[in-house]
């Protein structure tokens, strides 16, 4: 009678734990017991593993075998402890090299057959992995081009459980089978939607660059047809390229949420649009059984576009209010707390009233007073609040289309270039700090002595300060803005005409 361990990786939220998977064999009466705090889907591992291991030509000892992952206390979810359990059990009896198995950590899901299933979350548990010191995993072929993507691991991709035992030192045959391979989602076919296709709404267009400059937040109200989506489409192409421990938190989260990577790591922000029949869970993440990111984790480090912000319920759009000032999505459990990063820009549009026509013009309302105060009123004070820009779109008249036609439009790529260069002024500014983006910067420090504007250029901003048109938030907020509007237009600090038209960009809003 043998024991035998090896190693495997459980994930709460975007980090993990080391998992040792002990397998002991004894004299007793014959079974399979697995121990160490399972849910549903791991503890019917025991059937999928004595399947596999028969089906492979390796079957598992007839004795008693007792398999435990330890830490005991630590949740584990999910069949991606297959691999491990089936070879710490034939490591037990002597079929494969222990120590060889002891020194490798195993992911993967198994098939009834043998072979091995893409399991999700590889390239956060291969990280966590290297993190703690091991150097050598094995994966399931599916996932051996996402494995990869992290560097100085040795990964060894296998296509069935027979595979790895021959690699552990079974003496067995190898037997060719067909993979099962990783179905992608394709990230990079569908190009980004150019700025240069908006026609008119200049001042939402500007509004779109300052926020993609100084990574603020967007309402956009206006009746239907005025672009609101079309605008928020374009916000992402002006963002620019994510920098290394960004993409690689990004890929993880995709990783995370069961999509495949392929073998590059995503480099572009991401774009989440949910539509506003999601729950609480879908939006900031959880489940019954593993935690997994909801839409405002997936979009971390890109845009989260709420359209019709309105017809979401409440409880749903206040549950972003935390991450919104945390950057930062913590879900409790009665066990344990999963932490996901929410750095995102939230974009949320909105109709004026139910009917869409208020302040439209060409269409009259059909909406009493009290109708419009209560469908704005679903977005709450303090998450709007939190909103930097809040703009006023219109619809373009035949005029605009007319003036249009012929003239030369700011393109994404343009833009862009200049968003770089403002949001390289910014950090260059706060290189000495622990924020790198004008919204990141509190409120003391821009009215501290370093950087206080003088009285003469925040004249009207007090104003409407003292009449109670902003709140101190607001005040904050304003100066993010203006600070953001000197370094897209290549100041060193902002003027009268800079906090002027921050102001407007944060109350120039009619409702």
């Amino acid at each position: 009678m043998g024991i035998a361990r090896t190693h495997a990786v459980a994930m709460l939220g975007l980090t993990g734990a080391l998992v040792e998977v002990e397998a002991d064999i004894s004299a007793q009466l014959p079974g399979m017991i697995l121990i160490g705090l399972p849910d549903a889907a791991l503890a019917q591992a025991t059937q999928r593993v004595r399947a596999a291991a028969a089906n492979s030509g390796c079957p598992l000892t007839v004795h008693r075998l007792t398999i435990n992952l330890s830490p005991a206390a630590l949740p584990k979810h999910g069949a991606g402890f297959d691999l491990a359990i089936a070879l710490a059990c034939l490591a037990a009896d002597s079929t494969v090299s222990g120590e060889s198995v002891g020194k490798v950590v195993h992911f993967g899901e198994l098939a009834l057959d043998g072979r091995l299933r893409p399991t999700p979350g590889i390239l956060p548990g291969v990280m966590t992995a290297a993190r703690l010191g091991h150097t050598t995993v094995m994966v399931p072929i599916g996932n051996e081009a996402e494995a990869r993507l992290v560097p100085d691991v040795r990964v060894i991709g296998v296509t069935s459980l027979r595979d790895a035992a021959i690699f552990h030192g079974a003496q067995l045959p190898p037997i060719p089978v067909e993979p099962i391979l990783a179905a992608t989602v394709p990230t990079d076919l569908v190009a980004e939607p150019d700025l240069a296709d908006v026609i008119g709404n200049d001042d939402a267009i500007l509004a779109l660059q300052i926020a993609a400059a100084g990574g603020h937040h967007v309402f956009l109200l206006g009746p239907p047809g005025a672009g609101k989506t079309m605008l928020a489409a374009r916000l992402p192409g002006l963002l620019p390229d994510l920098d290394p421990a960004s993409s690689l938190e990004v890929s993880s989260l995709r990783s995370l949420s069961g999509l495949g990577l392929g073998d590059t790591l995503i480099t572009r922000p991401p774009w989440e649009a949910p539509h506003h029949t999601a729950t609480a869970a879908a939006m900031v993440g959880g489940g019954n059984g593993q935690i997994r990111p909801g839409a405002a984790s997936q979009a971390s480090h890109g845009v989260l576009f709420l359209d019709e912000a309105p017809e979401f319920a409440s409880p749903v759009l206040d549950a972003l209010r935390q991450p919104l000032e945390s950057g930062w999505i913590s879900i409790h459990r009665a066990n344990a707390v999963a932490h996901f990063p929410a750095r995102f820009q939230l974009v949320m549009a909105a109709n004026p009233c139910p009917c869409g026509q208020y302040g439209a013009g060409d269409l009259s309302c059909t909406c009493p007073p009290n109708a419009r105060r209560r469908y704005l009123a679903r977005i709450s004070g303090p998450l709007l609040d939190r909103i930097d820009i809040q703009l006023n779109v219109k619809r373009i008249t035949a005029a605009q289309l007319r003036l249009a036609a012929g003239t030369l439009r700011m393109t994404s790529v343009i833009a862009r270039e200049r968003v770089v260069t403002a949001r390289a002024a910014a950090a260059e500014r706060l290189r000495s700090t622990a924020w790198s983006l004008n919204s990141q910067v509190p409120g003391p420090w821009l009215r501290g002595a370093a950087v206080r504007l003088a009285p003469s250029t925040t004249a009207g901003l007090d104003r409407a300060l003292e009449r109670g048109g902003i709140t101190m938030r607001g005040y904050d907020r304003v100066l993010r803005i203006a600070w953001t509007l000197a370094d897209y237009d290549g100041l060193t600090i902002p003027g009268p005409d800079q906090v002027g038209q921050a102001l407007y960009l944060r109350k120039g809003m009619t409702s």
